[in-house]
């Protein structure tokens, strides 16, 4: 029953936003009583917090398996921005300003997760970058793997990108491709234009 909860909550959530979402919309969904979510969680902000952990746990599986099965460094981010673009292109923008401006406590779980995991990853990414001879050897690897953090950040501020002027999903790959632009040497920008179809002028 706990499983089915969170997944009516995710499903309503990511279509219609967390704040228009009440317990007993859950329910109705469901066709259950409100009781019967009650017995599995106290509140909504429980529900909310319990969905970003599960969420956070499947991403990290995600992101190893896509450096697991990866060619490269270039590939792999690549494959990164297809999962993001699948991911937020169904999220409601609504959730993301939700979360930050109402569940303080579950966008911190983001904000760790972003700082501890995603942060490792993208250093990571850097450093075997540089081995493949696809990241500019001279890069400072730990203040630009922690301006692309902020990166990540910003493209979520609603006050710096307007929901109602921005998509979501634009700003954070329009980003993503600016930095990979900005670090990458002769051989990676060549694979970044062969991923974007993009013919090379010598």
């Amino acid at each position: 029953m706990k499983k089915r909860i969170l997944a009516a909550g995710q499903e309503l959530f990511l279509r219609y936003g967390i704040r228009s979402i009440s317990m007993d919309d859950i329910a109705r969904h469901l066709s259950i009583s409100k009781k019967t979510i009650y017995q599995s969680y106290r509140d909504k902000d429980e529900l909310v917090h319990e969905l970003m952990k599960e969420k956070l746990k499947e991403d990290e599986k995600e992101f190893e398996s896509f450096e697991k099965g990866s060619a490269n460094v270039i590939d792999e981010v690549f494959n990164i921005m297809k999962h993001m673009g699948k991911v937020i292109g169904q999220v409601n923008p609504s959730v993301f300003y939700d979360l930050q401006k109402y569940y303080p406590n579950t966008w911190k779980l983001f904000k760790e997760f972003k700082e501890e995991f995603i942060l490792k990853m993208v250093e990571n990414t850097l450093v075997r970058g540089v081995k493949q001879g696809l990241i500019r050897p001279e890069i400072n690897v730990k203040v630009l793997s922690r301006m692309r953090m902020e990166q990540i950040e910003m493209g979520f501020n609603p006050a710096v990108f307007p929901p109602d002027k921005f998509q979501i999903i634009d700003v954070q790959l329009s980003m993503i491709d600016h930095f990979l632009y900005g670090i990458c040497t002769l051989k990676g920008h060549k694979l970044i234009n062969k991923h974007k179809q993009i013919i090379d002028e010598e």
